[in-house]
């Protein structure tokens, strides 16, 4: 779907981005990450063709983005970081006019717009003026206007930008959504919106690409100590009054012993509880709990977490051994 090679962009003589060279295949979703200044949204900006590159190609549905730039936005549907939005108008008329404006006749109007406007969840507000709407409300008119021509790419610079946590939610469930039609770059500073929403990472730092991959393969090759196990959940357990001392492996050898377990960690003490590590194949937490209240042991602590994007992203930006493929 997009390709890549040795993609660079200057603004005089300071470097934006590249060399870049990578590939997306169509029906992708494909996170990019990276702190201000990374690259990100100069990134999507050329493949959305609003940006040429200083260098290198960039081909889109096998089109030449440079040579043939307004091909290539037939195909493309783009939510800037800042919607192009005219507040005066209604949500309906607005969505109308960008459907024009990307070619659609009358007919094909009628029959496009109420589909947008139920998949973007705006028919409450189809005839409010742009002025009146929620923050929220906005991005979903911004995201309705780059679906409306049933583009193959669909481009999102920060969809969850200023966003509240039920806001930031919803818009989660529109992309996943829009999975389902479109091939989707999205660009987050939001790391468990890329976890949940993208198939694949792009990692940026300083224009160039640091790592790619899905977060478990980023995960083995920067953390492959814990390759074998995708989650992460610590315990703390008060081993059961039974008159004899402390014994730490009665526990360590239970908590082992749990189908789903590939590893068992000491992390210390809490108070009168033993505090273990656990790494595991799948989430186990309702087992594991159980399996220590039925031997007589009290669960002071319990808590897991699936995704380790969070520590991958902050070891690769801030200078940690790079992982491209």
């Amino acid at each position: 779907m997009i390709r890549a090679e040795n993609v660079s962009k200057y603004f005089g003589a300071k470097r934006a981005l590249g060399p870049v060279s990578f590939e997306i295949e169509e029906g992708e979703t494909v996170g990019f990450l990276g702190l201000n200044g990374a690259g990100k949204t100069t990134a999507l900006r050329i493949f959305a063709c609003d940006l040429r590159p200083s260098s290198g190609t960039v081909s889109v549905g096998a089109i030449d983005a440079v040579r043939n730039p307004h091909e290539v936005r037939k195909l493309v549907g783009f939510l800037p970081e800042n919607p192009p939005l005219y507040a005066d108008m209604q949500v309906s008329e607005y969505l109308a006019f960008a459907g024009r404006l990307r070619g659609l006749s009358a007919s094909q109007l009628k029959k496009r717009l109420p589909d947008v406007i139920e998949a973007t969840n705006l028919g409450g507000v189809q005839n409010d003026l742009i002025l009146t709407l929620s923050h929220g409300f906005r991005q979903r008119v911004g995201v309705a206007q780059a679906i409306v021509h049933e583009p193959k790419l669909l481009i999102l610079d920060e969809p969850t930008r200023g966003l509240d946590p039920v806001q930031i939610v919803e818009m989660r469930n529109l992309v996943r959504n829009l999975k389902k039609a479109h091939t989707v770059l999205i660009s987050s500073h939001i790391l468990t919106e890329i976890s949940e929403t993208c198939d694949r990472i792009l990692m940026l730092g300083e224009g160039e690409i640091i790592a790619s991959g899905t977060e478990e393969s980023l995960l083995s090759k920067v953390e492959p100590d814990v390759a074998t196990g995708t989650w992460r959940i610590g315990v703390a357990v008060v081993p059961k009054a039974d008159g004899d001392p402390y014994r730490e492996p009665v526990v360590k050898n239970l908590l082992s012993g749990l189908p789903g377990i590939t590893e068992v960690v000491d992390a210390g003490r809490e108070d009168n509880a033993q505090c273990f590590e656990v790494l595991a194949d799948r989430d186990i937490r309702a087992e594991l709990c159980r399996a220590l209240i039925e031997a007589g042991h009290g669960v002071v602590r319990l808590g897991g977490s699936a995704r380790k994007l969070e520590n991958i992203f902050l070891k690769l930006v801030q200078g940690g051994d790079r992982a491209r493929n």
